[in-house]
């Protein structure tokens, strides 16, 4: 919340039915009045049944829990090596990568764009040298491994194909996830270099790699957690989401792939926000919608295909630098919600994320809570405990209904690149977000420790990212460019730039640019050497 929004302060609404927070209704109770003419039996059917409302598996969690996935990255690879080991030592069931904002955007680490940004929101990555560094005495053949990147997901994923091979683990060993969904970008997040289209290139070319040669790999996660986190509600946030789903699809059945080769290897992220029964009502939906959508409008046949799997983050946007242990109990219970809607893997963010990166101490209070809600709370007892509620019915039937109609909307403007460039998502996203900065400072919604209750509470100690660490991964890099091949390099950008003027799938060729150790920035520049630039979205 803003500054100015904070200082807001009027008198309380007048009392009223209250809304969840994308503005659905909420009555007094419900009962069975409000189920009537449904048969939740045929129209749900069982847990790991079509159309998966209630869960991807017949057995939920009984037999194993969901994938613990602790975001981590900071400092130089070294450092986030240690914090790998760190977190798996302790009970981590999957690695999940946080790079750093210049990485983020394609540039190396010694860019005069990168000044005071390397390495202090995510990890540092310039070349295969730093990615050899990241996974250094870690098995890739037995660790999942999620990264969250975009603008230079091939060249990230190829980094890791690179360690893969000199660790002599077979590509379809790997298992993991990796971001690359570049249309939130565009609507959400604005970290993109290239126009849409050759970004959509790129990011079906990985997709289609991946297919033929890592089949084990989720090779994009369609996200709609930075939605979420850029102002989305929740109905928004599964809208767009399953929208840029429907996309992906149609361009790869398109290039000629049959959905039932492919739909398998779709993942999505979502954000779990605070409003407990909503955001189980979101997932529950979010499966119900894909399966019909695959199994209806792409006419999958195989089972897999209708499957919807998912990651899931407890809410950054929702923590607040007041107060900021509070954020244990409200990352809690959106934990919680994110188990009982149904994900696959969680990551908890840290109490103190609104401050700075998190401390190893904060790291492991998310870690237990995650531990504490599988091994005490008994959720992994029975799949969908929720099923057959009254209010929980209703309202992921109504979830359902608002999100099938904002993508119905968005396939009326052309799809997601023409809704794109007419600004719908933004002027929604935009407009969401102001309505909820008015509910805060009317008081209508209240955060404990901003708009109520807000005295009390003390800071803790933060972490803190010295300078030392831009010089010394600078140094390293400018070491890399004098010790390495430098011809063999030149030599492969040429023949990257050669085939992005073509129509050949670019990932053998950024694998073998990154395997002469070109870095991040020099395989970026090569790609907009031929696709040019793409302006910020400006309103």
């Amino acid at each position: 919340m803003s500054p100015a929004v904070q200082k807001i302060k009027t008198e309380a609404a007048p009392s009223a039915d209250p809304t969840t927070l994308s503005g659905i209704p909420v009555k007094r109770e419900y009962g069975p009045e409000d189920l009537a003419g449904r048969d939740l039996g045929a129209e749900l059917g069982r847990p790991g049944q079509y159309p998966y409302t209630r869960g991807l598996k017949g057995s939920g969690y009984r037999m194993t829990p969901w994938t613990m996935r602790m975001f981590a990255g900071h400092k130089t690879a070294k450092d986030t090596n240690e914090r790998f080991k760190f977190l798996l030592s302790h009970g981590e069931t999957g690695l999940s990568t946080a790079f750093d904002l210049p990485t983020l955007m394609g540039l190396d680490s010694d860019d005069p764009r990168s000044l005071g940004e390397v390495g202090r929101e995510g990890v540092a990555i310039d070349s295969l040298a730093d990615m050899e560094a990241l996974f250094s005495g870690i098995d890739l053949a037995k660790v999942s491994t999620s990264m969250t990147i975009n603008l230079p997901a091939p060249v990230i994923f190829a980094m890791y194909l690179a360690v893969a091979k000199k660790q002599g683990v077979p590509f379809k060993r790997l298992r993991g996830t990796c971001q690359t969904d570049i249309l939130k970008e565009y609507i959400a997040q604005n970290e993109y270099l290239y126009p849409p289209e050759p970004s959509m290139r790129l990011v079906l070319d990985l997709i289609e790699h991946c297919v033929r040669e890592v089949p084990r790999f989720y090779p994009i996660s369609i996200s709609g957690y930075h939605i979420r986190e850029a102002g989305a509600d929740a109905v928004q946030e599964l809208a767009f989401t399953l929208a840029d789903g429907r996309d992906y699809a149609e361009r790869l059945v398109k290039r000629g792939l049959n959905i039932d080769d492919f739909a398998s290897q779709l993942s999505f992220f979502f954000d779990v926000h605070n409003h407990f029964f909503e955001e189980i009502a979101k997932l529950r939906a979010a499966r119900s919608i894909w399966a019909k959508m695959m199994r209806t409008e792409f006419g999958a046949k195989k089972e897999i295909s209708w499957m919807l799997p998912m990651h899931c983050q407890t809410a950054g946007v929702s923590l607040t630098a007041q107060q900021p242990l509070n954020n244990l109990a409200r990352v809690a219970y959106q934990a919680m919600a994110g188990v009982l809607g149904g994900t696959q893997s969680l990551h908890t963010n840290s109490y103190d994320e609104a401050l700075a990166l998190p401390t190893d101490e904060a790291v492991m209070l998310a870690l237990r809570t995650q531990q504490i809600l599988a091994l005490e709370t008994g959720v992994t007892d029975t799949p969908d405990p929720f099923g057959g509620s009254y209010y929980l019915e209703t309202l992921t039937a109504d979830v359902e209904r608002r999100a099938t109609e904002i993508m119905t909307r968005i396939k009326e403007l052309g799809g997601v690149v023409p809704a794109l460039e007419k600004g719908y998502f933004h002027r929604e996203i935009a407009e969401t977000s102001y309505r909820f900065e008015m509910d805060l400072a009317a008081r209508r919604r209240k955060i404990v420790g901003v708009n109520a209750h807000e005295t009390g509470g003390k800071m803790p100690k933060i972490l803190k990212i010295d300078n030392a660490v831009e010089s010394k991964q600078v140094r390293g890099l400018k070491k890399l460019r004098r010790e390495r091949d430098n011809d063999k390099v030149q030599a492969s950008l040429a023949r990257l730039r050669e085939a992005a003027s073509g129509t050949e799938n670019l990932l053998p060729f950024i694998l073998e640019s990154v395997e002469a150790y070109a870095t991040v920035g020099e395989v970026t520049r090569a790609l907009q050497d031929v696709f040019g630039e793409y302006p910020v979205f400006a309103g």
